[in-house]
């Protein structure tokens, strides 16, 4: 894909749109990944002192929102979820409402035609419990916990759908989202389900999109940034927060982590009225965006996922004791002829050192991917593609990969270089993120860490401890050893 000039068109068209007025048959068909600098050791981009005492700036993070956006752009199904859904009603009294098809819900039958539109033959198990709670009368406040992919903009989605009076010409209901591409990712999903309701009008309120101040919309359905929609309520006054009957909040922990965003946001719930349906959903609910959903969603209905014992029973982890970067190079091409390999991936700590990486497997005349984080986020969902359809049999990848990417055919993971913490110990949820890269669906997987100091061998340590999981040293110089340790 050719990144520069669909990133200037985007640029173009930010500057000059003339109005959010969008409908359902307009789409948004191009996404730009943000470029969010902020420093950490696993970090997007921080300083790290280089052998002559001079620093580099290329050490990748997972960033939030864009880890988010790529999930949504590269799933075309829903995960399979075998977490358990755990609902803690408001009302412990009233009888819990499950659905396992979306007739029984009872919706108009352009928006039932909407949602097999869309692709959904029944419910997901989030939609099950959520759809009931978000579609009653009385409305009901929800907060919810669902990963990307599962289903859950699709649900939001429908009730907002479902919400809205058609012969109303305002604002009736307004989701916000921490950036401007999931903005459109979301409205994507509206415009799809909303494909045989033509008079619910949506509007975008993200950036570039500018109206003259004091003139009403009249689209029912608004999705948008924090910032901008909070100028559009406050500041021009083009939405009306009291005539908000439904505000959903998606993606909070990505939110509350965003400057700026989570006091913008209680600042547009502090507008709405007393009667607005609140919906908050989130991937994750630390104590952080507990409280934070406090603040904005009054006696809730909770939807939470029960955490599934993480296992590390059909991966087999090893190390291999190494110098310095050659010798771990080395240990690579040896483990790598070795083993029966579908598809391998491996990570690494700098851009530089992964980049080195890809050019010398490269050279060795491997199929080999390179993902890292000054790439966009169409970009590596590019890449991703063409790692899952095994056009490249290596993908050799900085932390930007770790999370969230379920290929079947991956049954190696190398760690080149071990996950640290800020201080410098053991990351071991990062580390269980990437070796759980292989070992997926069941089938059997190998992890294989290069240990080249001392350092690296208490990181190992410290490891083995925290899974209690003991990690077998591996010789990839001894072939006939490592047959047997590996077969």
């Amino acid at each position: 894909m050719s990144g520069d000039s669909w990133a200037l068109a985007v640029d173009v068209q930010e500057a000059t749109t003339p109005s959010i007025q969008l409908e359902f048959s307009n789409k948004v068909d191009r996404l730009r990944g943000p470029r969010n600098i902020r420093g950490d050791i696993n970090g997007n981009i921080v300083s790290e002192r280089t052998e002559n005492g001079g620093w580099t700036r290329d050490v990748d993070k997972v960033d939030l929102a864009e880890q988010s956006l790529l999930n949504k752009l590269i799933r075309r199904t829903l995960v399979r979820n075998r977490n358990q859904v755990e609902v803690l009603q408001r009302d412990p009294t009233s009888p819990l409402y499950s659905v396992k098809t979306f007739e029984e819900l009872r919706l108009k039958p352009e928006l039932l035609k909407g949602v097999y539109n869309i692709g959904f033959n029944r419910p997901s198990r989030i939609q099950e419990n959520a759809l009931p709670m978000m579609l009653a009368q009385p409305p009901q406040n929800l907060i919810a916990q669902s990963q990307s992919g599962t289903g859950k903009t699709a649900a939001f989605a429908l009730a907002m759908l479902s919400h809205v009076n058609p012969a109303d010409k305002w604002t009736q209901c307004l989701c916000i989202a921490p950036t401007y591409e999931l903005a459109l990712q979301i409205g994507q999903v509206i415009e799809q389900m909303g494909k045989f309701c033509p008079d619910v009008k949506l509007a975008y309120g993200i950036r570039g999109n500018r109206l003259e101040r004091g003139i009403k919309l009249q689209e029912q359905i608004v999705i948008g940034t924090p910032g901008t929609i909070l100028d559009w309520c406050t500041k021009y006054k083009l939405i009306d927060p009291k005539k908000i009957t439904m505000f959903v909040l998606d993606e909070a922990d990505v939110m509350i982590a965003t400057q700026g965003h989570r006091d913008q946001s209680i600042r547009i719930h502090r507008q709405l009225s007393k009667d607005c349906q609140m919906l908050l959903f989130s991937a994750t609910f630390e104590d952080s965006v507990w409280r934070f959903a406090e603040q904005v969603v009054p006696d809730p209905n909770i939807i939470r996922l029960k955490r599934e014992e993480e296992t590390l029973d059909n991966i087999k982890q090893f190390y291999v004791l190494c110098k310095e970067k050659e010798d771990k190079f080395t240990a690579l091409c040896n483990l790598y002829g070795s083993l029966t390999v579908a598809q391998a991936m491996i990570f690494c700590h700098t851009r530089r050192i992964a980049a080195w990486l890809t050019a010398s497997l490269t050279n060795e005349g491997h199929q080999v991917a390179l993902l890292s984080g000054e790439m966009t986020v169409e970009q590596r969902a590019a890449v991703i593609e063409r790692f899952r359809n095994g056009k490249e049999k290596v993908l050799v990848t900085t932390n930007v990969c770790s999370r969230g990417i379920d290929v079947e055919q991956v049954s190696l993971v190398v760690n080149f270089d071990l996950p640290v913490d800020l201080d410098g110990n053991a990351d071991n949820e990062t580390y269980l993120h990437r070796i759980g890269r292989t070992g997926r669906f069941g089938r059997r997987g190998f992890a294989v860490n290069m240990v080249d100091s001392k350092h690296s061998m208490d990181i190992i340590n410290q490891i083995e401890m925290h899974f209690n999981r003991r990690i077998t040293k591996l010789d990839t110089s001894n072939l006939e050893e490592m047959e047997k340790l590996i077969s």
